[in-house]
């Protein structure tokens, strides 16, 4: 039987799991108020492999999510009984290390008797625009006490995602306008790390190292800014707001080669600094033409890749001079977090859209126009 609530309850105390690669999250929220934000990361475990491992991740997830849970609960001051409503990643993300988080989430409400939701790990990037406080600082995410803005777009950036969204509304009208059509940003980044001997995860060591680099040294190429992919504002091609780093990786592997066969040394730091230019101008120029077309003055830029300081301080140049408005959460809030799935969890609670019940399965393809599972 499905559990059920007061339709009416306006600041739902809520449970968010998150487990859809390598970080253990539990957060919880009440309403739009951050109660707590506890993660904890196998990052370490994956590291002599240069990325995840599906397995040891999911294996992970099994090891830290009761103390992940009972630290969150202790920090904000709750019990199980307390709570109103779990949500849960169910997807995308890596299909067994979704299941650990859906099943920890099932046997849970199973024991509380609590409702369930059945959460989008990318539309919950958003909400995390929504959270107005956090118990060591002031606001999360500059957006406001409890509200999104009208003209909403989510630009998310991760090892998994490279996305841009229109939201409308977060808890059931969310339109995909362009995503990666094969390496995400963050997985290009692992990758060329590991060419240029830079370890993993790949995004921090090249970010700091290309400061020492001139990224006007090596012209790497752009993927799908051709005009056959770009088409015009009023004919668009096929991947106007697409992106493609696949070519960009082999480019910087290529160019490695070159330097080895002539017997020079190879200039790692300019390397580093040219494929990180190449990977945030053309993030950042898709995202802002895909805005302006859309009609979307407000972006929110999510993921673990926002962390990236050079792709921070490219988007905000680019969305102030097209007169967009640019939200970033605090970097604790940008990465995959429980936070975030309990708070788009309190957002559909508060909407009046029922829970997910049980029999929903994990889905590591759920698509972003699926914001939360019916029941």
């Amino acid at each position: 039987m499905t559990a059920t609530f007061p339709q009416d309850l306006k600041q739902p105390l809520v449970l968010g799991i998150e487990s859809s690669c390598d970080e253990t999250g539990v957060g919880i929220v009440r309403g739009t108020t951050l109660l707590t934000n506890t993660v904890s990361s196998s990052m370490d475990e994956h590291v002599r492999f240069g990325g995840v491992i599906p397995e040891i991740a999911s294996r992970a997830h099994l090891d830290a999510f009761v103390p992940t849970l009972q630290e969150s609960l202790h920090e904000a001051g709750v019990t199980l009984e307390d709570i109103d409503a779990i949500a849960v990643t169910s997807g995308p993300g890596l299909a067994g290390a979704l299941m650990v988080g859906v099943c920890a989430a099932k046997a849970l409400a199973v024991a509380t008797g609590k409702p369930l939701y059945a959460i989008n790990h990318l539309v919950a990037h958003v909400g995390v625009g929504l959270l107005d406080g956090k118990p060591d600082a002031g606001a999360a995410a500059g957006l406001g006490a409890g509200q999104l803005p009208e003209n909403l777009g989510a630009l998310l950036v991760s090892g998994g995602h490279t996305e841009i969204l229109r939201i409308r509304s977060i808890t059931d009208d969310v339109e995909l306008l362009g995503s990666t059509i094969d390496d995400a940003a963050g997985e290009a980044y692992d990758k060329v790390a590991r060419i240029l001997g830079l370890g993993y995860p790949g995004g921090p060591a090249i970010d700091k190292l290309a400061r020492q680099g001139n990224p006007k040294s090596i012209r790497f190429p752009r993927g799908l800014t051709q005009p056959k992919y770009m088409g015009t504002a009023e004919d668009k091609g096929p991947h106007r707001y697409d992106w493609s780093f696949s070519g960009l990786k082999t480019a910087v592997a290529r160019c490695v080669e070159q330097f080895e066969a002539r017997g020079e040394e190879v200039p790692v730091a300019d390397i580093a600094a040219a494929f990180q230019e190449a990977v945030v101008d053309v993030i950042s120029s898709k995202a802002v033409l895909a805005c302006k077309e859309n009609g979307i003055t407000d972006v929110l830029l999510g993921g673990g890749v926002a962390a990236n300081s050079r792709l921070r301080e490219l988007t905000r140049q680019r969305c102030t001079s097209a007169g967009i408005t640019l939200h970033v959460p605090s970097l604790d809030l940008c990465t995959d977090n429980g936070a975030m799935v309990a708070a788009l969890g309190a957002q559909l609670i508060m909407a009046g859209i029922g829970p997910s019940g049980l029999a929903f399965a994990p889905d590591s393809s759920m698509p972003v126009t699926s914001v939360s599972l019916p029941a």
